[in-house]
């Protein structure tokens, strides 16, 4: 049984940095993780040590080496199912939730339909989900004990409380202290984009990066920005939003109240209230998929709301880049479904308004689908075995 981790697993630096890498790229020689952790072997050694102990690193069998090349080495690698973390998204109307294993892999998964938005009610109902998924495998109740919660809007992580969510519609929830005692497990709460961005830095298209940079498109902007190895999040909590970064001084209001944001313009109910307001003849019911066939069939104002957003959005990604300089870019959400018809303003509007060099940096068009927000959750929840 593992520890219950009320406390950080590893507290070291150097434990933190070599089981950080191994989680991300097992196995590896004792050698390489000396050479890509700046460690020297026997650091390498004695960090790993209380890990084999634990028995979440184990020694594969020696490799061969070449004639004169000294003794054979043996790889170190994760022990995935050491641990199990479930992760939970809540949407508007949903719960979606996953079972992962120390590797990020999504070992079960199920949802539930979401209607009544008061906390207490959301966190009985998340309550339900996480037994489902503990009772789907007889190992994952005994093996986890963390759960990560992923939710839109202005996550105070440190604290446990959602300070803003738009689509919940919650203020000031301490969501952490809520579900803690629903589900009696040590809960981590992330803003649903910094955890989604977090498991693509690990576990997926940002391996490798040091500066690494995430943007998601569709009912909102979000985004999320890694330096240096780690995830940007500022004095207060919300460094990295492209979201709310004004784009144009005339524009809309936002319901954060400001001017002129990306997500005023770009959101999917952003582009849906422009081409209701502009289409010749005005339909009170028309949704974002009907804006698509719209624009798609043509018609002149829901193409040039598409055009606007995708515009938006490239300046938006543009400021990102050229502030923090990230290697790489990965765009994402459930409006890539449309991305034929703002794609190419989004590429044209982020290399006119880059600065210089920065523009090098690849925007990498990645559809993830929904399971994935929970999984970015679950990360959250691995991620509180790091100090």
């Amino acid at each position: 049984m593992p520890p219950n981790h009320a406390h950080p697993l590893v507290t070291a630096p150097a434990n933190a940095a070599v089981l950080a890498l191994l989680l991300a790229e097992s196995p590896l020689s004792r050698v390489e993780l000396a050479r890509r952790t700046g460690l020297s072997s026997t650091a390498v050694t004695k960090a790993a040590r209380p890990l084999i102990d634990d028995g979440y690193l184990r020694e594969l069998p020696p490799e061969r080496t070449a004639p004169g090349a000294g003794r054979p080495v043996n790889p170190l690698t994760i022990v995935p199912d050491r641990e199990f973390f479930v992760g939970v998204k809540i949407s508007a109307d949903t719960l979606d939730g996953t079972v992962c294993d120390l590797q990020a892999r999504m070992r079960a998964r199920a949802h539930r339909p979401l209607g009544d938005r008061d906390p207490d009610a959301v966190c009985k109902l998340l309550a339900d989900l996480v037994t489902e998924l503990l009772d789907t495998e007889p190992e994952f109740r005994a093996r986890t004990r963390h759960l990560g919660i992923a939710v839109s809007g202005d996550v105070d992580r440190r604290g446990g409380r959602v300070r803003y969510s738009v689509r919940p519609r919650w203020c000031d929830v301490p969501l952490a202290e809520i579900a803690t005692r629903a589900t009696g497990l040590t809960v981590t709460v992330e803003n649903d984009v910094k955890a989604l961005t977090t498991a693509e830095h690990w576990f997926g298209e940002g391996i490798g990066t040091g500066n690494f940079a995430l943007v998601t498109i569709g009912s909102g902007i979000g985004s999320a920005v890694v330096v240096n190895g780690r995830l940007l999040t500022g004095a207060y909590g919300v460094a990295g939003e492209l979201g709310h970064v004004c784009v144009d001084p005339s524009g809309p209001r936002c319901h954060c109240g400001a001017v002129g944001c990306v997500e005023a313009i770009a959101s999917s109910d952003a582009i849906v209230a422009t081409v209701r307001r502009a289409v010749a003849v005005a339909d009170p019911d028309l949704d974002f998929d009907g804006a698509v066939r719209l624009a798609r069939g043509g018609d002149p104002a829901a193409r040039e709301a598409f055009v606007r957003a995708g515009r938006a959005i490239g300046i938006g990604i543009a400021t990102l880049v050229s502030l923090v300089g990230p290697e790489r870019v990965v765009v994402t959400g459930e409006g890539l479904d449309a991305y034929d018809l703002f794609g190419t303003h989004i590429k044209e509007a982020y290399l006119a308004h880059c600065f210089k060099a920065a523009a090098a940096c690849p925007l990498t068009v990645r559809p993830l689908p929904w399971e994935e927000w929970a999984r970015g959750a679950a990360v959250a929840g691995i991620q509180a075995l790091f100090p």
